[in-house]
């Protein structure tokens, strides 16, 4: 199992940033370069508890899908969104908000299993991991960008 931790500091109310965070629009705006795009299930919007979104995406040069449901939700300092159907063993994405004296901290914790034994590992050690941290780091910035930018408008 690989697990990759990442902290974003923002400096925007928690429940902005907790908004934005399951806001399906903002994450297609920011995941334009994998071109992609909720096509079943909750499909725009803000994704509640016990709710589904399929993904299609282009990863690696493939277009793959990928179906996740919110499994656990406390407004506004976690979601939890698990894999129902996709190219994973298992994906677990935990996201953590705490409330600073500056605003926001994001916590990700992103818990993934990939198949095929050896070759799966590999791949993984190789070019995964890394892909899906650079995918993260551009939501995260994408959603830091657009809440900061709300809080500014609304002073």
């Amino acid at each position: 199992m690989t697990i990759i931790t990442l902290h974003t500091m923002i400096k925007a109310p928690i429940a902005t940033v907790f908004d934005a965070a399951r806001n399906i629009d903002l994450h297609m705006k920011s995941a334009h370069k994998t071109r992609e795009k909720a096509i079943a299930g909750k499909t725009s919007g803000l994704i509640n508890l016990y709710e589904t979104v399929t993904w299609r995406g282009k990863h690696f040069g493939c277009s793959l899908q990928h179906q996740s449901k919110i499994t656990s939700l406390r407004y506004p300092t976690y979601f939890i969104d698990e894999m129902i159907k996709g190219h994973f063993k298992s994906f677990k994405h935990q996201h953590i908000f705490k409330e600073t004296s500056s605003g926001t901290e994001m916590i990700d914790v992103l818990e993934y299993k990939t198949p095929y034994g050896f070759i799966g590992r590999l791949f993984d050690r190789l070019l995964l991991k890394k892909h899906l941290i650079t995918f993260l780091k551009i939501r995260n910035d994408h959603i830091k960008i657009e809440t900061e930018k709300t809080v500014y408008i609304q002073e």
